[in-house]
């Protein structure tokens, strides 16, 4: 189903909602979908790792590794078949992949954290399906943006946006070398966008909230998703039990990896930035 279809479908149900529910509990309802629709790539990719962990045998011919990543990249063809996303989309979500797939074989090397299994597709000991758990992130960001009509006001300036997002990509190599900066990064984060409102439309009412707040509620979602990875012995972090929770320091580094994520983002979606604050009117969304 593309994403014309999906409109015509949020229609349907948000008219059979308003007729049977209290609004704002129809709201919330359209909320929550919309927002599985937008996270539809991570959502099959999880229900991937977690299927073939209780699936996979290891006498099989092909690996576990090489079978995420072929269903990742199936899942990723499909998606531009079906138009969920655009070209220009899948080209971020591409960068993604190459950006967390560099850092993958940096922080292996490093130590930081290690895939017990081994497979055919990977570079320097990194299986390549880890890079779609970066695309992840780019696709749902792509589509959140495109599903929710989202408007970022009032927007920094767009070249202080892109040094922050340098400087947090960069200083997840370079800590291990030189001084960690991340409690300044985290400042910086604030500090830049504080005064940036999130404005979205669940249903046909503008709502809003501080991008901040966004991306930290973002992040918890992904902290989440990664104790699904290590539980499932997907991966493993460096002196973390097979049952031990991910670290809640992964949740302030997904935070940053965020901004990145999302600045990454915008080099194609400008249009959803305002540099004065803007007051979105009701418009007819579903």
């Amino acid at each position: 189903m593309t994403d014309r279809g999906v409109v015509f479908l949020e229609r349907r149900m948000g008219d059979w909602a308003r007729a049977r529910l209290n609004p704002h509990l129809a709201e919330f309802i359209m909320f929550v979908l919309k927002q599985g629709w937008a996270a539809l790539f991570g959502i099959l990719f999880l229900i991937a790792i977690i299927a073939t962990r209780f699936l996979w045998s290891p006498d099989w011919a092909l690996s576990r590794y090489d079978a995420l990543f072929l269903f990742a990249l199936s899942t990723q063809i499909l998606f531009l078949w079906l138009r969920l996303e655009s070209i220009a989309e899948a080209k971020v979500i591409a960068l993604f992949h190459l950006t967390g797939t560099v850092m993958e074989v940096f922080k292996l090397h490093m130590g930081s954290w290690d895939y017990p299994d081994t497979g055919v597709m990977e570079i320097g000991g990194v299986p390549l399906f880890s890079g779609f758990m970066y695309a992840c992130v780019g696709s749902y960001m792509a589509r959140v943006i495109r599903i929710f009509h989202m408007q970022f006001a009032p927007y920094p300036p767009f070249a202080l946006t892109l040094l922050l997002a340098a400087a947090i990509y960069g200083n997840f190599f370079t800590h291990h070398f030189l001084p960690d900066i991340r409690a300044g990064l985290f400042l910086a984060t604030v500090l830049l966008f504080w005064r940036t409102r999130v404005w979205f439309y669940a249903g046909s009412a503008p709502r809003w909230m501080p991008l901040p707040l966004a991306a930290f509620l973002s992040a918890i979602f992904i902290w989440i998703a990664e104790n699904v990875g290590t539980f499932t012995q997907t991966w493993s972090y460096a002196g973390q039990g097979a049952l031990d929770l991910v670290s809640l320091g992964k949740l302030g580094s997904w935070y940053l990896l965020l901004y990145v994520s999302f600045v990454t983002v915008t080099l194609i979606l400008r249009d959803a930035l305002h540099i004065r604050p803007v007051a979105p009117t009701p418009r007819e969304i579903y």
